[in-house]
């Protein structure tokens, strides 16, 4: 009797065995990256997963000497380095340029999704206390590197989005948008900020960063990440999240502008229609083919679907009670970005002077996968956008080799900017460094001339 026990129990493990390597093995890509890109991405079927596809690349950083490679015709330099961890940049009026020094503020570590959630940051470079500060980069002599480097501002909850408006300064912390009064060519904020608005940030805060952006009139529009997937925290810790919100300063009033987009990373307008255009980071564990992350025009009470819909109806089955009076209401993006490629940057061309083909559209910043295999991202992309103010076909690579042979990540982008010189200007968070890409063939002159214009 114990033998047949013991050759149940052994045929009992090696099924089990056998079904958690099933499950645990990655889902591989079945579509090439561009067929998940433009106007009309391909679509497969959900292939839901239990144990996620982790395929994140290692953080090595840059050896001496080293950088990303430029598109044909331009040149790409280093414009400052050994910044901690940097984000979110602001091109300031002067020609400064600030940077946000900023990671996640402190995790809760309660449960095995937490584990799970900080040993997946620290994989992907992002494990490391925030710095918790603003640093201005002054290029002086306009040669290409900032020679001079001052804290602006510090003691700050995660900073992230930054938006100047006339003497004002607006900074958006992981939990509160904050003011402080600003004044050109001055290194350092001492005064105290003041609070304009409180912003969600309840734990486990799974999208910390708020993405900001001031509109011609004054408006503050704060884009908010779900805390979750796919709502799996339940709705009520989605209150105001996964949103972009509007803020009137002088009334403090909060109201959500536009509704069910997954994680609005970074937020522009767009110079050709005067719209507010943002980038956002789809669902995950669905498969390496889906969803794709989407660039798209934020419009007033529009609904993108998250988390029951996603790309205009297609259902997430996942997501319980079903919504399907919802479908009909959900919005469709403009532009799809491939799959798990996680946009975090978003710059429209006017001002730049790298030229054609990349003189009339988008660069976005696209961070790299961690839920597909292969990788996907790892590069700055360009988006060509026709004279109506639309994007068209698909990117156009700006800026890659953040990825060395290895798969390892020698660096990843995060944030654009166009410089006063025209030059394109780069954050790199775990290379600590911001790049500048340039083209040799643009007169001085005439780049500074289309940057006065901007």
């Amino acid at each position: 009797m114990r033998k047949y026990l013991l050759i149940a129990l052994v045929a009992l493990i090696l099924a089990a065995g056998g079904i958690l390597f099933y499950l645990s093995r990655p889902d591989v890509a079945r579509l090439a990256e561009a067929d998940l890109e433009g106007r009309e991405p391909r679509f497969t079927e959900p292939r839901r997963q239990i144990i996620p596809t982790v395929a994140i690349a290692k953080p090595v950083g840059w050896a001496d000497g080293a950088a990303p490679v430029a598109a044909k015709g331009l040149q790409v330099s280093r414009f400052a380095t050994g910044l901690d961890h940097p984000r979110s940049i602001l091109h300031l009026p002067n020609g400064d340029l600030l940077v946000a020094e900023t990671n996640s503020p402190p995790r809760p570590a309660e449960g095995l999704r937490d584990w799970i959630t900080s040993k997946l940051m620290g994989s992907a470079g992002a494990g490391s206390p925030s710095a918790n500060r603003i640093t201005l980069l002054r290029d002086g002599d306009g040669d290409g590197v900032a020679e001079q480097r001052h804290v602006f501002l510090k003691g700050l909850n995660s900073p992230y989005g930054m938006a100047l408006v006339g003497g004002t300064l607006y900074v958006a912390n992981t939990d509160s948008l904050m003011a402080f009064p600003y004044k050109e060519g001055e290194t350092q904020i001492t005064a105290a900020g003041r609070t304009i608005a409180n912003l969600p940030a309840n734990a486990p805060n799974y999208h910390w960063t708020k993405s900001l952006a001031a509109s011609p009139d004054g408006k503050l529009y704060v884009g908010v990440g779900s805390n979750s997937n796919i709502a799996e925290n339940g709705l009520d810790a989605e209150d105001y999240r996964a949103a972009v919100l509007e803020i009137v300063p002088g009334e403090r009033s909060v109201n959500i502008f536009t509704s069910g987009m997954r994680n609005p990373t970074d937020l522009a307008w767009n110079p050709w229609t005067g719209a507010l255009w943002a980038v956002v980071n789809e669902r995950d564990m669905l498969g390496s083919d889906l969803v794709p992350d989407y660039l798209a025009e934020v419009e007033f009470a529009a609904f993108f679907g998250w988390p029951w819909n996603y790309w205009g109806g297609y259902e997430d089955k996942r997501v319980q009670p079903e919504r399907k009076d919802l479908r009909e209401y959900t919005r469709r993006p403009e532009f799809g970005l491939g799959a798990h490629v996680a946009p975090l940057g978003l710059s429209f061309t006017p001002g730049s002077a790298l030229g054609a083909p990349f003189d009339h559209g988008a660069f976005v910043a696209l961070h790299g996968s961690w839920n597909r295999k292969p990788a996907a991202g790892y590069k700055v992309a360009y988006v060509a956008f026709d004279a109506k103010g639309a994007p068209q076909g698909k990117l156009v690579d700006l800026l890659t080799g953040f990825l060395n042979d290895k798969g390892e990540a020698q660096g990843r982008p995060v944030d654009v900017a166009v410089a006063s010189d025209g030059a394109l200007l780069v954050s790199d968070d775990v290379g600590g460094i911001v790049w500048r890409v340039s083209n040799p063939a643009a007169p001085k002159a005439a780049a500074a001339a289309v940057a006065a214009t901007e």
